[in-house]
């Protein structure tokens, strides 16, 4: 059994996945393995077919991770093991078209106001007003910040992909307030040990539960119930951009969006887009009826 797990992982080394998704991939494999705890040549399609009816039916695992397991699995047999089952024809990605909650720009302001600390109101600033995932905004590097340029260098971003993102002036400074603190010369956001004073030699970044646990509080504080995550940040900020007239396909490059379908989720959450939209058509056709 470790032995397809290893074969696993290389091969999705070898097909250039990143680090955090073959780590993903290689949980949902080995969870499948355990399960049946032989050989997977020797596992039949009806077996198969039992196990992802197990993991929507008794494990009621979230659409996401549904599809992660699915897609995983599925990887196994068909690229490392060079077997296919009707079955992967079959089961449909169970992800559902939800729109994502996000917040006004004031319960933006409101939230970063009410956290103390202030490396943690400094990430969750930079997460923020640049649209950046989680892990993105931890691992930032001091040269990855070009302030002449007044852009932020996203390197080795999801899909391996590198973005360049405009760097508001106001996080800029709010960036340099807090290198000042320790001057790690890997990391933006050192993880800070205890007491915060391992941050100036780290060699790791801030962890991400940090981050979640901080915001969680900090929406308490400021007496927001909307269910948020770290991730909802992003989408405020691209609903934000979205709403200020930024046209969508470069909110797309700002996102790193592979597909202009990803981002067109925002046009469903800005009803000041859809105002204008009917003030534009109105008038087109203003002169239909004289």
């Amino acid at each position: 059994m470790e032995n397809i797990l290893q074969n696993v992982v290389q091969d999705l080394q070898l097909a250039s996945f990143s680090p955090r998704t073959v780590e993903s991939y290689s949980y949902h494999v080995w969870k499948f393995l355990e399960y049946f705890n032989k050989d997977p040549k020797m596992i039949s399609e009806d077996e198969i077919r039992h196990y992802f009816l197990f993991l929507k039916n008794k494990k009621k695992l979230s659409g996401s991770a549904s599809a992660q397991a699915i897609c995983e699995i599925k990887f196994m047999f068909q690229k490392t093991l060079d077997m296919d089952f009707k079955v992967f024809g079959i089961v449909k990605n169970p992800r559902g078209k939800k729109l994502p909650v996000v917040l006004t720009r004031e319960e933006v302001r409101k939230v970063l106001k009410s956290i103390r600390v202030f490396r943690h109101r400094a990430c969750l600033t930079l997460i923020y007003s640049c649209g950046l995932r989680l892990h993105e905004a931890v691992s930032i590097a001091p040269a990855d910040i070009d302030s002449k340029r007044m852009v932020v260098h996203i390197k080795d971003g999801k899909g391996r992909k590198d973005r360049i993102i405009p760097l508001p002036t106001s996080t800029l400074n709010i960036l340099r307030k807090h290198y000042k603190t320790h001057r790690n010369e890997k990391f933006i956001f050192p993880a800070p040990g205890r007491g915060g004073c391992k941050e100036r030699t780290s060699t790791e970044p801030l962890p991400d539960s940090s981050i979640q646990t901080v915001l969680k509080k900090a929406l308490r504080q400021a007496g927001i119930i909307k269910n948020i995550s770290v991730h909802n940040l992003r989408h405020s900020y691209a609903t934000h951009l979205l709403e200020a007239g930024i046209d969508i396909r470069i909110i797309q490059q700002y996102l790193g969006h592979k597909s202009i379908a990803s981002t067109m989720i925002y046009t469903h959450l800005t009803p000041i887009i859809s105002e204008n939209v009917h003030k534009k058509v109105d008038k087109l056709m203003s002169d239909l009826w004289e």
